[in-house]
């Protein structure tokens, strides 16, 4: 009972403590991204871009572009993340350096396409910030205006095509600016003011080369692992030294000095004991389900589709059904892994004997468990974050920004009862 007591105090403590706690450290610099910008000098760098043409290809290479695929489900365009992070040209009287971002575009716009006669009003042209080339381009809008507005559901082309077949759309599209500029200002220097056309969209994310600050996760990370590495060497020395060279019978050894040897512990998980006692069968069964269980989990981390509409399809067929099944074998695994832990266990001992130590089980599960999810909490909540990088990346930074927050629930096994974003999941639902 003393060990339920301490469990429970301990999360009282954390719990009253840490509810309304806020995060500090975020798995991007956000101060980085503030700390940037610069209206001028954004206005600056662009009109030097708008000189060099080079520059400007540069820009718009690693840039927007309508996705491929957009019919088939793909709305999803990434542009080139490293090209753009890439720019980095150290000028005379200006430091010019590329930064990502991905915006979010509703295929629903309510914007006015002007026609090539209205770009004669001078002072709605000053008010576009246009030039004369981009005038003259313009006239190539008039012949697709209607086609665009008719894909958008703007206008109603019942007659001529499906009535609006993108208009619940939502496009995810990248571009790639000068550092000190907001998309915004950068969109309507290096195009025209999209917002005088009633151009909507939304501002999802921004990228900066070393955005991700070192936390006080890495060094505990550092000295903790650092630690263990060094107590493997030791153990591991002292292990082959007795053994190989002082040819020690290996029962003489002092298991104390022996427990983190790679040579022991390797023949350990090497070597599968058989007997009478012991149930291959399962032991089997669960080695296929574990097995099973990862390639799911491969195929089903990021729900990333190039072609949606391809992948549902695929997704919905039975060539899919192994993925698919991936999580009855979830099931399954957690199962066989409970029979197997009873059986060996009500095997060393009755029935009374295992109800009046079941404290002592659950306090040897949670043991047995605590260092393997504590090492995991601890690389998701630090060098996780640092080991790749990519337009997607998003996805594991809010894992790690929640690792940081919430770790303390992981570890005493209470995510599902205090994690607050669950509760307020929770909350939407029912609202």
């Amino acid at each position: 009972m003393i060990f339920v007591k301490l469990y429970f105090l301990l999360l009282f403590k954390f719990a009253s403590a840490r509810l309304n706690f806020e995060v500090a450290d975020t798995a991007f610099d956000q101060q980085l991204y503030e700390d940037v910008l610069d209206a001028e000098e954004c206005d600056r760098q662009i009109k030097f871009i708008r000189r060099n043409p080079l520059l400007t290809l540069q820009f718009a290479d690693a840039g927007i572009r309508v996705p491929r695929g957009l019919l088939q489900g793909n709305n999803v365009d990434l542009g080139n993340y490293y090209q753009c992070l890439d720019i980095n040209h150290n000028l005379q009287d200006m430091d010019l350096q590329g930064k990502y971002c991905s915006i979010l575009v509703p295929m629903n716009q309510t914007f006015h396409l002007p026609r090539e006669m209205e770009f004669s009003d001078w002072a709605q042209l000053k008010a576009l910030q246009e030039d004369e080339e981009l005038l003259r381009r313009m006239g190539e809008f008039d012949r697709l205006r209607s086609q665009i507005r008719i894909m958008t559901g703007v206008d109603d082309g019942s007659r001529t095509l499906p009535a609006a077949p993108l208009v619940g759309t939502v496009l995810r599209l990248s571009v790639c600016i000068p550092k000190p500029c907001t998309t915004q200002q950068a969109m309507t220097s290096f195009i025209f003011n999209l917002t005088n056309i009633g151009f909507q969209y939304e501002d999802d994310f921004c990228r900066l080369p070393n955005d991700k600050p070192w936390v006080a996760a890495h060094y505990v990370a550092i000295g903790i692992f650092s630690f263990i590495g060094f107590l493997t060497i030791l153990s591991t020395s002292y292990d082959l030294y007795c053994t190989f060279y002082l040819k020690i019978d290996r029962k003489q050894l002092n298991t104390w000095y022996t427990s983190f040897s790679m040579y022991t512990n390797g023949k350990r998980l090497t070597y599968f004991p058989s007997g009478p006692s012991n149930l291959q069968c399962l032991d089997g069964m669960r080695s296929l389900a574990m097995a099973w269980v990862i390639v799911g989990h491969t195929f089903s981390s990021h729900k990333f589709y190039l072609n949606g509409l391809e992948g549902f399809l695929w997704l919905t067929s039975l060539a899919s059904l192994w993925i698919s099944s991936g999580t009855i074998t979830v099931d399954t695994f957690f199962t066989i892994a409970g029979v197997l832990i009873v059986y060996t266990t009500a095997g060393k001992m009755d029935g009374m004997r295992l109800l009046k130590n079941l404290h002592l089980f659950y306090l040897n599960r949670l043991m047995r468990m605590f260092p393997i999810l504590a090492a995991v909490v601890l690389l998701q909540s630090s060098f996780f974050n640092n080991m790749s990088d990519g337009p997607t990346w998003t996805v594991v930074s809010r894992l790690t920004n929640n690792c940081r927050t919430y770790w303390w629930t992981t570890l005493l096994h209470v995510q599902n009862l205090l994690n607050p974003s669950h509760l307020v999941r929770i909350c939407e639902r029912f609202n």
